[in-house]
């Protein structure tokens, strides 16, 4: 099988494209020939060398989409449509940017599609972390507001379209003043333009604050974000386009207002439902959502996808087809 294989950190040109043998499943594992993968700025970071742990070489790659090939259980039937992410994929042992990948049978979702290969490449991830962070962690509720600061990037989008859908008013952030029309365009009420301290241009659109701020760029804009956020209002931190893990002389008293809740979504921790996920994918495919792909690769076309990651400038999910 073929093989975008990372033996050393560093820039996109340090996948090495090879072939290795299929792998063999054994216990509690299943044989997935993947069909898509949707790229993640996590796999940029781990590709950098700043997700700890890691070691090289590793195949890349913290979810899929594809067909069950073997399950030595005879628990999913071969060709059977599987979506798998998180639990330590392309971390802790070799991920999707493969033609076939082990996997944990506890990483797997079925599901029932006629959608694409490439649309569903971009789902996986992007809905678990979008449905987690608006239901499970910021618990919305219908009449209320959201800002969501960083919302070009593909999770960014489609939060703004469960929001709408679930009722709320959603402020959008970017940082290029050409991309409002494209937050207008999906929906939002408002956009504004972030130059890292947007707190009082917030509370001239929302005097009292955000009922809740979904925070994608990190903790270069935490602290702000925090500030955005009104009394009673809750943060969660779900992503890290600044691609900053941590925060220097961090003093909860000084740093989180009063009252304010802070909290985070990681998809790694709590996983959403398989009947959540099927029922998306039929809202997907009712067009009741709109799905934001930015450009389809193949797996030859790694470095070129890697490089459009790094860029910022995709605007919505990238994917990788085989």
């Amino acid at each position: 099988m073929k093989a975008a294989v990372l033996y050393e950190p560093g820039g996109p040109e340090k996948f090495r494209l090879e072939e290795r043998p299929v792998p063999v499943p054994g216990a509690h594992q299943v044989l997935v020939k993947i069909k898509a993968f949707g790229l993640n700025r996590s796999e940029l970071m781990t590709r950098k060398g700043l997700s700890p742990g890691v070691e090289f070489p590793r195949v890349l790659g913290i979810e899929c989409v594809g067909e069950v090939e073997n399950d030595p259980s005879g628990e999913f039937r071969q060709g059977q449509k599987v979506a798998a992410f998180m639990g330590g994929m392309g971390r802790d042992f070799d991920g999707s940017y493969a033609e076939y990948a082990v996997l944990p049978k506890s990483l797997l979702s079925p599901f029932q599609s006629n959608l694409s290969w490439q649309e569903l490449g971009a789902l996986p991830e992007m809905f678990q972390t979008v449905f987690g962070s608006l239901h499970l962690a910021l618990k919305i509720q219908p009449n209320r507001s959201l800002l969501i600061r960083g919302g070009t990037s593909s999770i960014g989008m489609l939060a703004a379209q469960l929001a709408k859908k679930s009722g709320l008013t959603v402020i959008a952030t970017t940082r290029n003043s050409g991309k409002a029309d494209l937050l207008y365009g999906n929906g939002v009420d408002h956009v504004l333009i972030d130059d890292g301290d947007i707190a009082a241009a917030l509370r001239v659109i929302l005097p009292g604050g955000a009922d809740y701020v979904l925070e994608l760029v990190g903790t270069a804009t935490l602290k702000d974000s925090l500030k955005c956020a009104a009394p009673g209002g809750i943060v969660c931190m779900t992503g890290m386009l600044s691609e900053q893990w941590s925060i220097s002389d961090f003093a909860p008293m000084d740093y989180i207002p009063a009252t304010v809740q802070l909290t985070v979504y990681d998809s790694g921790q709590i996983r959403v439902d398989n009947q959540s996920f099927q029922q998306f994918i039929n809202d997907v495919e009712a067009g009741g959502i709109r799905l934001n792909i930015s450009r389809i690769f193949t797996l030859d076309e790694i470095i070129a996808a890697h490089h459009l990651m790094d860029s910022n400038a995709a605007g919505g999910k990238i994917v990788v087809l085989n």
